[in-house]
């Protein structure tokens, strides 16, 4: 949650995507269909469920996984349409397409060079008759650094179940809300803000998307303010800049995604 690894976009977003801040570096190199979204990694976060559930059950984890596409639609509240099986194809191709490269460590192991959030990914499909095809199962083996970062790290998150009932700017925010607030409610600038969440427009449209998403209160067990710092330092460009501080307020106990 605490990183920007996704494109905050329903369309393909073709350009590459980097966040630099203190220790922290991470870059995101599109594949031939872009960089993976935050819708898509609906089927990380289902794929994660089920890793918990093993878990708890005592049942031996490996890094493959075989589903039902309607199992997931079930989860992430998708319909059932062909159009919804086309999505889904596209966007096991950009989590396979994605090329990610970070210093952050996963199970305390570190990778060099890229690697993508899948390392396969298969539709298995069955014919009926007249020759259609019906897809039987969805088949993807994880990255490497991922399964390690939830299988040896345990430091994944619980999301609330409306998560995938929000938008794409609205899911980041809850995400970053939710890993900065474990220990309660926490201030961050703005402009911090922006960075993590990885918000590709310029700050002044942050700050009116924010605003618009802090009067409408769509964010499951947090509410928002913006604190008015006063007159800041001087740019380059001549500009005086207001400085703003964003207070993020835990509200409720999040529930547990479910799978």
């Amino acid at each position: 949650m605490a990183w920007p690894f996704f494109a905050l976009a329903k369309k393909a977003w073709m350009q590459p995507l980097t966040y630099k801040k203190g220790d922290i570096s991470i870059e995101i190199g599109p594949g031939p269909k872009g960089v993976a979204t935050i819708y898509d990694k609906e089927i990380l976060l289902y794929i994660a469920s089920l890793m918990v559930s093993k878990v708890e059950a005592g049942k031996a984890i490996g890094q493959e996984f075989s589903f039902s596409a309607n199992d997931l639609f079930s989860v992430t509240g998708v319909n059932k349409s062909a159009r919804s099986y086309t999505r889904l194809s596209e966007a096991l191709e950009r989590l396979q397409g994605t090329q990610i490269k970070t210093n952050i460590e996963a199970g305390g192991e570190g990778e060099e060079g890229f690697f993508s959030w899948l390392q396969e990914a298969k539709l298995q499909y069955s014919k009926g008759e007249g020759g259609v095809k019906r897809l039987k199962a969805v088949k993807i083996r994880l990255c490497d650094w991922l399964y390690r970062a939830i299988m040896v790290d345990r430091q994944v998150l619980e999301y609330a179940s409306t998560y995938f009932q929000l938008g794409p700017v609205e899911r980041r925010l809850y995400e970053v809300a939710r890993s900065l607030c474990v220990d309660g409610q926490t201030t961050i600038p703005l402009e911090d803000l922006r960075l993590q969440m990885g918000y590709q427009g310029s700050s002044r449209q942050f700050k009116f998307a924010l605003t618009k998403t802090i009067k409408e209160d769509p964010i499951p067990g947090f509410r928002f303010e913006i604190e008015d710092q006063g007159l800041g330092t001087v740019t380059a460009a001549g500009r005086t800049v207001r400085e703003y501080l964003v207070k993020i307020i835990p509200e409720s106990t999040v529930k547990r995604l479910s799978s």
